[in-house]
């Protein structure tokens, strides 16, 4: 019986240690993923222009956090300017970011792209960010939008 309860938990506890944010107050300098530096950051209200001559090119940018992924940290939304936002998703799924990033300013090094984002996708990401049942129905067209593959986030404010 011991066994079977010592098997048990071993098989559950990295399913509830996995399905959540990492912990932190994403404090000025805290870096998550590849380690990067700020320098030579541009601001990403730059990006739209860039993309109108490139599919997609690397970069590293200084923008707000407007959201993040509260089931595991695995996306963030940043602010391109008052009307527009991006997606950011972490490259190979290899970090995640902690809630508290969110309304922090960070720099991003990462790959830049148009994307257009599919129905499921759309759907899957406001399943996470645990909107109503009535917020994801109404999802029902494909969002063409800002992308960003980030390599490592470094928190700046």
């Amino acid at each position: 019986m011991k066994k079977i309860f010592i098997i048990c938990a071993a098989f559950l506890f990295p399913a509830f240690a996995m399905a959540q944010p990492p912990s932190g107050n994403a404090n000025p300098g805290d870096k998550y993923g590849e380690i990067i530096s700020a320098d030579d950051a541009i601001d990403v209200a730059a990006i739209p222009a860039k993309l109108e001559t490139a599919s997609s090119f690397n970069t590293k940018i200084k923008a707000r956090v407007l959201d993040v992924c509260p089931k595991k940290g695995c996306w963030l939304k940043v602010a391109v300017n008052d009307s527009t936002e991006a997606f950011v998703k972490m490259k190979d799924y290899a970090f995640f970011a902690p809630v508290a990033i969110k309304g922090k300013t960070v720099v991003i090094d990462a790959v830049a792209s148009i994307k257009t984002t599919p129905v499921s996708e759309l759907r899957h990401y406001a399943e996470d960010a645990k909107k109503s049942q009535e917020e994801i129905a109404a999802i029902t067209e494909p969002k063409k939008e800002i992308s960003f593959l980030a390599n490592g986030i470094v928190v700046v404010e």
